[in-house]
């Protein structure tokens, strides 16, 4: 895979990326391609909903779970679904998204540096 175009610090500093704990996950099937509805909790910033193509992870193995995510895009409609986070995650060697997840409890909300 080649990578993208380089890019100043200014570009990334405009990315608000924050820690959140998983507290709902609920199933999409309207979604094109297989997604959970996964609601995160970023502390004072209080909860938001995310469309995520994360369903290598059932619902149990979800929740409680920190992640990153992309807070301050732009809401998406997803089939008729608002998508207000972007979680972050790779693609594994089986086609499968993995989590990026801080490898210590981090504080909900708090920003990656």
């Amino acid at each position: 895979m080649q990578a993208k175009d380089q890019v100043d610090y200014a570009a990334f500093e405009r990315l608000d990326i924050r820690i959140g704990t998983v507290v709902d996950v609920q199933p999409f099937p309207k979604a094109r391609n297989p997604s959970w509805k996964v609601q995160v909790d970023f502390g004072e910033l209080g909860t938001r909903w995310s469309s995520a193509q994360i369903t290598a992870y059932t619902p149990e193995q979800l929740v409680g779970t920190q992640v990153c995510c992309v807070v301050n895009f732009a809401p998406r409609n997803i089939a008729g679904f608002l998508s207000e986070v972007l979680i972050l995650g790779v693609t594994g060697d089986d086609g499968m998204i993995v989590l990026l997840s801080p490898r210590s409890p981090a504080p909900a909300g708090n920003p990656v540096h």
